[in-house]
């Protein structure tokens, strides 16, 4: 069967999700999709297209809608499509375009599915240079960098920014610097942030002494 046309409309309007297949061969399946997918184009839905496209393992069709999306600006959800399509140089292109531009969150995506350490570098600076303590947190922790998550966290306790602190220490794994943010809350009268400090870092004797001596 190679006619989908009288399928095609029923599936639109029910959802990919809702209609059962099974009925199908694989091949058959495939090009079905391929044809509601084009439909989907057709229509500007753009998201579904991307999932029927997925179903039918089309990666040069996945590719278009990527550039589809590039050329309406919906940088994440183009890169969303390269990624299903292995475009790695289309990916690669498009990461230093949005870390030019300071769209770091899908620079951030691209770089770290091509596994492109250097680049993620590069973000994850520029991250802390304009003061996107967030995703450079983000960055350093899908890179693994414990050393340059610590230092992130001691700028952020001494700015007063203790959450981002806690979690850069917390995914650095340094207890250290933990147990001091725990010591800095305390002071400020932050008994509960204090609390969670020395839990992550392990340090019971401060624990206990919270729960013995503060309505926790």
């Amino acid at each position: 069967m190679s006619d989908f046309s009288r399928i095609v409309p029923t599936i639109i309007d029910k959802g990919i999700e809702k209609v059962d297949l099974s009925m199908f061969s694989p091949d058959a399946k495939t090009k079905l999709m391929e044809a509601v997918g084009d439909e989907y184009l057709k229509k500007g839905r753009l998201i579904d297209a991307i999932k029927a496209f997925s179903l039918a393992k089309n990666k040069e069709k996945l590719e278009k809608v990527g550039d589809d999306f590039r050329r309406v600006s919906d940088l994440n959800s183009a890169v969303d499509a390269y990624i299903l399509a292995n475009a790695t140089e289309k990916l690669l292109e498009l990461g230093d375009k949005c870390l030019r531009e300071g769209s770091m969150a899908p620079a951030v995506k691209a770089f770290k599915a091509v596994g492109d350490i250097n680049r993620l570098q590069l973000v994850g600076e520029e991250c802390v240079t304009k003061n996107k303590i967030d995703t450079a947190i983000e960055v350093f922790a899908i890179l693994g960098n414990a050393k340059r998550l610590s230092e992130i966290g001691e700028v952020c306790m001494k700015d007063g920014r203790l959450a981002y602190a806690a979690k850069a220490f917390e995914i650095a794994k340094d207890r250290d610097n933990l147990s001091r943010l725990g010591d800095f809350c305390l002071k400020e009268n932050l008994v509960n942030a204090a609390l969670q400090c020395y839990q992550l870092a392990g340090n019971s004797i401060m624990v206990e002494f919270i729960k013995q001596n503060f309505v926790v």
